[in-house]
């Protein structure tokens, strides 16, 4: 896809409606701008608080993803309350030592 835009006054550019859509762009987004072999390249940053960080590495997200299908097939256990979540996983694991 190519669109033409004009540079307007103090450089400022206006992104086309169908890029912004097409790459989910909102208002207050970063773009990581680099020059490359005489062609300009913008890459949409989601900026993350630093402390928010560990849920977006790789491990955590494959856990995220593995407990979201775990969830779509019914793989889920329901407990009243933490003292019989816990005497659950003790049973567990007694049975998985053996």
């Amino acid at each position: 896809m190519s669109e033409l835009i004009q540079v307007r006054k103090k450089a400022q550019v206006t992104l086309p409606q169908s890029v912004r859509k097409q790459l989910d762009i909102e208002e207050g987004d970063f773009l990581d701008v680099q020059v490359q072999e005489g062609a300009i390249t913008l890459r949409v940053k989601k900026m993350i608080d630093k402390d928010q960080t560990w849920f977006w590495t790789k491990r955590w997200q494959d856990g995220e993803k593995a407990a979201e299908e775990d969830i779509s097939r019914g793989r889920v256990q329901t407990f009243e309350n933490a003292a019989d979540a816990v005497k659950y996983l003790h049973a567990k694991s007694r049975r998985i030592e053996k």
